[in-house]
């Protein structure tokens, strides 16, 4: 005696796609935001780093004085990073001694001169805050609230 099993009705089958659809589009929307949110951060990120270089460039240039190179690096750290939002300004620079006693920078550097013991750094930090209101976090989402970009250069002065 041969049993048929019978398939089951097109009619059975109706709400299988809804579902199957609702399934695959969680996942994909999921991996598209972290591609967009991800992406954005990155760019800020490299933003925020290719400022404080600048910044740091900036400072080499010569100045009169230190306070001058100073205020060179945070003009031109302001201008780099003109286009990103909730940036912190000024940028953060300090000009630092190498090394103290105990092998710390010094900051601020009484003095900076061209001897290898009296060399001087330029310390760059540009910040930006508060990210968690550009990109709207999904729960379990780890967008930080603050990223910065820091460079330093060796000052060479004459």
């Amino acid at each position: 005696m041969r049993t048929t099993h019978a398939l089951p009705s097109p009619r059975c089958q109706r709400g299988v796609y809804v579902i199957e659809f609702a399934m695959v589009f969680l996942i994909f929307f999921t991996l598209l935001y972290a591609v967009i949110c991800y992406g954005m951060l990155f760019a800020f990120r490299l933003g925020l780093q290719n400022a404080a270089e600048d910044g740091a460039r900036a400072a080499l240039q010569y100045q009169s004085n230190l306070g001058a190179r100073v205020l060179r690096a945070q003009d031109v750290a302001k201008i780099r990073s003109e286009w990103m939002p909730q940036v912190k300004l000024p940028a953060d620079v300090s000009i630092c001694r190498v090394e103290g006693a105990a092998g710390v920078p010094l900051c601020p550097a009484v003095s900076c001169g061209p001897a290898w013991s009296q060399r001087c750094q330029v310390h760059v930090v540009v910040e930006a805050e508060n990210l968690g209101s550009l990109l709207p976090p999904l729960p379990g989402f780890a967008v930080p609230d603050q990223i910065a970009g820091k460079a330093s250069m060796l000052l060479e002065l004459r």
